[in-house]
């Protein structure tokens, strides 16, 4: 339930605060009074796209504050989107910047995005306006419509179908691709094998091969010179026998036996000893290894030749395709991945040909147990709806639910199709094709309290859902969103003063020009730049609202010698007292009703508690 709203600088509006209560909130005032501004408001909060203009001239930007009642499921959605609950109320603010500027949704002052906030809409208000009547011939309209009154079981199995869909679009889409390079896939195969055998017999694996055989075809083309050379430097370093010339290591070793004798004398040598006692040790290493690498040597021709046909190999396989073995490489694998892909990783033409009409099967099967459902529903919503109707002055009228097939989608593979006859011998028609403005009206509000009882939303709005009716189908319209104050809270913006007088709170819409110091100003001059139009609204007590229906009635009341406007006003009273009786007629049945609910008591005291300390709370804080 909507407990509260705060608006400031929006559209037309500067600062407007509005307490609502439960039952029936009715919204009266002269056509451009601004009573849709109020609507556009509690739309925009939730998430609608603002309307033109949505910042009041001067200003930097509007801010829109509601706060509803806490529900299980709201209390719920919060936790999922980890938002923290204070109290007992759930705050909604949107701000809207000025040119250039971002619009901010909140809920209990966390920043959300257009798709939460969408989400947590569908749990609060449902928006109806004769405006509707227009998308009223839209198949996916009417479809989500029979779909929402099915509730749980029809949008679980949307779920299934959705993904069904998905699993036969992918499946399609595989079999579409491999057909479409079926023409020209032989020849690229045929290239692209013949490029991958050849990679692949020149068995790639290392990067750096080249550089490797490079350098051991250096060793084997020159190991005599190397094992003449690794002798001759062990003699130099090691074991120099037949020259007259000591080796390195023999010199190294006198100098140090005389350093070791020197430092004996002078400790300030032993560093000198210690360093020359390191190179010996690695000179006589050194030798060591050197000739242990001339022994190792040993010509080898067939290795050799081994490695000048390996070396060929790659040479001529880094002139063919890339100027790295690297590169090459690289390019074996995605020749891989390509073969791969023309033959359809692995599945051949058949078998995506069977994996597809698998799938359209599946899809099928689950359009099937959809449209199952839809049908049981669809003969509960005739019945339902012919019923919510004849109270509304339409008690000839006929209705079905048409459900033809179409090819499977995501919703299903059925066209919803509403079919409507107001007059006995008049055939079954599209809704759209053969209603007036006032049955549309009509039917919309039928429909509604259809949904009113398998729906959780807690407030319904109607925005001028009376149009094009009077009389006696205006009163039956005024008894149908009485009847749905009692289930949920309803606001109306309406013009029928039999409406207006079934109120529960009535609240009178109007503009106002004011001046800079904000007062109002009774002359205007549509030249003074500094006065400004604004939109107020005023909750009505029992004689105002006596006025007001007057004037909705009969425009202007003014008194006159011949008794006119008493006879308005007793109009007016009469209203009100056929509303007051209706209200008690209904009252003693939801009495009754409640005796069966203990629980009913309690819980219109906690809402009226919540209401009254949420408002406190925001007032407080507005100071």
């Amino acid at each position: 339930m909507l407990l509260s709203l705060c608006i400031d600088n929006f559209a037309l509006i500067d600062h407007l605060e509005l307490d609502f209560g439960q039952g029936l909130n009715v919204l009266t005032g002269e056509t451009g009074a601004g009573k849709s501004i109020i609507l556009d408001a509690i739309d925009t909060v939730l998430g609608g796209k603002p309307p033109g203009r949505a910042v009041r001239t001067g200003a930097e930007k509007a801010t829109i504050e509601a706060h509803f009642q806490m529900r299980p499921t709201l209390l719920e959605w919060c936790e999922q989107a980890e938002i923290d609950v204070d109290d007992d109320a759930l705050i909604c603010s949107r701000e809207i910047g000025g040119s250039g500027q971002r619009n901010r949704n909140r809920i209990n002052g966390v920043l959300v995005n257009k798709q939460q906030m969408q989400s947590l809409r569908d749990r609060l208000v449902e928006i109806t306006a004769q405006g509707q009547t227009v998308q009223l011939g839209n198949p996916a309209l009417q479809r989500d419509w029979l779909d929402s009154f099915g509730g749980t079981a029809i949008f679980k199995q949307r779920a299934v179908v959705a993904k069904a869909f998905e699993v036969a679009q992918q499946a399609k889409k595989a079999l579409e691709e491999r057909l479409k390079l079926e023409s020209q896939r032989q020849q690229q195969l045929d290239l692209f094998e013949y490029q991958l055998a050849e990679l692949k017999e020149a068995q790639l694996t290392e990067p750096d091969e080249m550089e490797q055989l490079e350098n051991e075809q250096q060793r084997l083309s020159h190991t005599v010179d190397l094992q003449q050379q690794s002798y001759t430097i062990y003699q130099m370093l090691y074991d120099n026998e037949t020259g007259n010339t000591p080796p390195c290591s023999e010199l190294l070793g006198d100098a140090e036996r005389i350093l070791q004798n020197m430092a004996e004398i002078d400790r300030e040598l032993q560093p000198i000893a210690d360093a020359v006692t390191n190179a010996l040790a690695q000179v006589e290493s050194a030798g060591k290894d050197i000739n242990s690498y001339g022994k190792s040597l040993e010509a080898d021709p067939q290795r050799l030749d081994e490695v000048q046909e390996r070396i060929n190999v790659l040479k001529q396989i880094l002139r063919k395709y890339a100027p790295t073995l690297e590169e090459a490489i690289n390019l074996r694998d995605s020749l891989q991945a390509q073969v791969d892909e023309l033959t359809g990783n692995g599945q051949s033409l058949e078998e995506l040909e069977a994996d597809v009409e698998k799938c359209q099967t599946e899809l099928a099967d689950a359009c099937a147990v959809l449209t199952n459902l839809r049908k049981v529903e669809a003969h509960k919503l005739e019945k339902q709806l012919v019923d919510e109707l004849k109270p509304l002055a339409m008690d000839k009228v006929q209705f079905q639910v048409g459900i033809t097939p179409i090819t499977p989608g995501t919703y299903g593979g059925d066209k919803i199709t509403y079919l409507f006859s107001p007059n006995p011998g008049e055939p079954l028609q599209p809704l759209v094709d053969v209603a007036s403005g006032g049955e549309m009206s009509r039917f919309l509000l039928a429909l509604q309290a259809c949904f009113s009882q398998v729906d959780g939303v807690g407030t319904l709005v109607f925005d001028e859902i009376d149009a094009g009716v009077s009389g006696r189908v205006a009163n039956s319209i005024a008894e149908k969103l009485h009847h749905l104050s009692h289930h949920q809270q309803v606001l109306c913006v309406t013009h029928q003063p039999i409406i207006a007088a079934m109120a529960d709170a009535h609240y009178r819409v109007r503009k106002e020009v004011i001046g800079e110091n904000g007062k109002p100003v009774k002359r205007a001059s549509a030249k003074d730049d500094s006065l400004r139009t604004v939109v107020r609204l005023e909750p009505l007590d029992m004689d105002e609202r006596r006025l007001e229906l007057a004037t909705i009635a009969a425009g202007d009341v003014v008194k006159d010698e011949d008794g006119s406007a008493k006879a308005t006003f007793d109009f007016a009273d009469s209203l009100l007292a056929q509303a007051e009786k209706l209200r008690a007629s209904r009252g003693r049945v939801v009495a009754a009703a409640k005796t069966k609910k203990t629980k009913a008591k309690p819980a219109a005291a906690k809402t009226a508690k919540t209401a009254t300390k949420t408002i406190a709370k925001r007032k407080a804080k507005a100071k």
